[in-house]
């Protein structure tokens, strides 16, 4: 088992690589980077200073070129700043030797930004995990011991729903019911705390905390719960058709028995191993959009407002957290098969 971690770990390096050079490929080709945005805000001063009635005295400075566009000099200075006065591989080159420290490019300040906001991503994908995990486990349990019923027929059709919509439109339909969107305004609806909130006491800070918190929770489990729900239904449909539990069966043993003693823990170990994948998952996709939605100061919303604004340094370095979050997590996951199954041994499968 150290053996196969240790691979396991090793892998990880070639596999941050990779996945930051084609992200960096396809951002070399993106328009509108850091520089064209900060040109265009300069030209756009200068017209207002145009507007303004301030052009004649720039004429007479020589400092103002009108249409002819602004000093090369100064967007020469402008690239250097950005490090776009050197070749892409060097840059990238750069680039990766400063994640090797977690150094983004701003020295402190990416780090700083990633971990304020790390907690509120992995707060919102925790709690809506778990609450995933508690909802779809006992209702995809009673759907396999109830096959066919009419109550598993009704709650295929909540659970194809949740299939159809995703989270975001589901945090959208609260919003609209029940943020003040246009009918009641029940819950908040941005940010993760109430303005004077640092002065509460403890209780109603925690209290604050899950009101702010509710709606983003609801959303991400409404849209996540029904693959997990249809996955283990179909584990313990397949575990209850086997040949042990007809022979449990014959020895007397009760339904209740059958089930819990002998079912449970073999249909148990895909689902069980597979909680660390999930919570990326719900962290990667679900969670991010959610985040924006309701302005959760999480590294969502920072990735988009990233994106938006073509801040380098903090979109690759949201992106090479979440990244190693989860290839660590896809580790983890492979730990927990071992802990549910003492069987199972990666060793022997070389």
């Amino acid at each position: 088992m150290a053996a196969y971690l240790l691979r396991r770990l090793l892998l990880v390096i070639p596999t941050l690589f990779g996945i930051i050079a084609i992200n960096f490929v396809v951002v070399q080709f993106a328009p509108g980077g850091p520089v064209e945005q900060i040109v265009a805000q300069l030209r756009g001063h200068a017209s207002m200073s145009v507007i303004s009635g301030a052009s004649s005295d720039m004429a007479a400075q020589g400092s103002y070129r009108g249409s002819s566009g602004l000093d090369p000099h100064i967007i020469a200075d402008i690239r250097k700043m950005f490090g776009f006065d050197k070749p892409p591989l060097t840059r990238f080159l750069d680039m990766v030797s400063g994640y090797l420290r977690f150094d983004f490019g701003r020295g402190q300040s990416v780090i700083s930004l990633i971990a304020q906001r790390l907690p509120v991503s992995i707060s919102l994908g925790l709690w809506s995990t778990v609450l995933i995990y508690a909802i779809s486990i006992p209702l995809g349990i009673r759907k396999a011991v109830h096959d066919g019923s009419r109550f598993d027929l009704a709650t295929s059709a909540v659970v194809l729903v949740g299939y159809a919509i995703p989270s975001f439109l589901f945090a959208i339909m609260l919003v609209v019911l029940f943020a003040g969107g246009s009918y009641l305004h029940w819950f908040p609806l941005r940010g993760l705390t109430s303005e004077g909130s640092a002065d509460w006491s403890l209780p109603a800070r925690i209290v604050d905390y899950f009101w702010h918190m509710t709606l983003p929770i609801i959303a991400v489990v409404a849209g996540g719960f029904a693959s997990l729900t249809m996955l283990t239904k179909n584990c313990f449909l397949e575990e209850i058709r086997k040949q042990y539990t007809v022979t449990a069966r014959a020895k007397g043993a009760s339904e209740r028995r059958v089930l819990y003693g002998h079912v449970f823990r073999n249909a148990m170990l895909l689902i069980v191993a597979g909680f660390p994948q999930a919570f990326i998952g719900i962290l990667f996709t679900s969670a991010l959009l959610v985040e924006i939605v309701f302005s959760l100061p999480g590294l969502g919303q920072l990735g988009f407002e990233a994106a938006i604004q073509r801040d380098y340094p903090v979109m690759f370095g949201t992106l090479y957290i979440f990244t190693l979050l989860g290839l660590l997590m896809q580790i983890v996951g492979d730990m927990l098969y071992t802990v549910v199954d003492p069987r199972i041994d990666f060793e022997a499968r070389r």
